[in-house]
């Protein structure tokens, strides 16, 4: 058996698709177009990249993008007055704040400052409280990609046993909330756990989260399961670097049903799920539902 590789990119490039679409129609239904707000502080390379990627798939889908480049010394008091000033503006339906931010700058106000309904990374404590309510809110995007991939190789949640490596506020935990959701049996593992490899060996799904390159050798996997690999880890290789996720792939492709690959599977759906919370917060700021879109 090798495993099929679930591809995020095709995944994304359809879900992107159907949101411009949905775009489409809500400007001209209610003559809305969704303004999502990015804002960058410093010069971090990574950041960066991943702002431009942003900014490109927000325009690609018809979004307003909104950049706001702050110099690397900017305080917090004056990044928090440009939140203010965000949160008060009509045309503004979503805040992005890439992470990570310098080191004199301490993210946590600076997410709480976000108004949750803006909140497109779903990291302001209201949204991680409504997903662990089960209340409609603006879901983490890492963890929702995740969810789609899962669904897209027609994976059957209910009832199934979900190992997730990780315990972050950014994919661990909103991770299991989610699976809960959806009916798995879950269980929150994490690098200090005792007994991980067996852990994982009773997973129909694994999701590694961990941050540790290679770290799930290929006898963690039971045999069939669905490998959803989160990491993103660059290792030096013969004096260039590579990139690797947290799970060995190689090892994993005899053993796994279905595994996302890294780089090209969890990576573009968490794009294409930021833009998606930026349409669904402009429809629910307006008392609209998004899925009647």
């Amino acid at each position: 058996m090798s495993a099929a590789l679930i591809d995020g990119k095709a995944v994304a490039a359809d879900l992107q698709a159907r949101l411009a679409e949905r775009v489409a129609r809500l400007r001209a239904r209610h003559n809305v177009v969704p303004g999502l707000a990015v804002v960058l502080v410093g010069e971090d390379t990574a950041s960066d990249i991943y702002v431009r990627s942003k900014l490109r798939a927000s325009d690609k889908v018809g979004l307003r993008s909104l950049e706001h480049r702050l110099p690397a010394s900017t305080s917090s008091t004056d990044l928090l007055k440009l939140l203010d000033r965000l949160n008060a503006d009509e045309a503004v339906d979503g805040i992005l704040v890439q992470l990570p931010l310098p080191p004199h700058i301490d993210p946590t106000p600076i997410i709480d400052a976000i108004h949750p309904d803006k909140d497109v990374d779903g990291f302001h404590i209201v949204n991680v409280g409504r997903l662990a309510a089960g209340r409609p809110g603006l879901v983490p995007c890492t963890p929702r990609a995740c969810e789609i991939l899962l669904r897209s190789v027609g994976t059957d949640l209910a009832s199934a046993h979900a190992v997730i490596i990780g315990r972050s506020q950014l994919v661990g935990r909103p991770m299991a909330q989610l699976l809960l959701r959806a009916d798995c049996t879950v269980t929150i593992t994490h690098t200090k756990s005792r007994g991980l490899a067996e852990l994982c060996r009773g997973a129909d799904i694994l999701v590694a989260a961990a941050g540790q390159a290679e770290l799930v050798r290929g006898d963690w996997i039971k045999p069939g399961a669905i490998v959803i690999d989160v990491g993103i880890n660059r290792i030096a290789d013969g004096g260039k670097g590579r990139i690797v996720g947290d799970v060995a792939f190689a090892e994993a492709l005899p053993r796994a049903a279905a595994i996302t690959p890294v780089p090209g599977g969890v990576g573009p759906m968490t794009v294409a799920c930021l833009l998606e919370n930026g349409f669904d917060a402009a429809c629910r700021r307006r008392g609209l539902d998004p899925a009647a879109i």
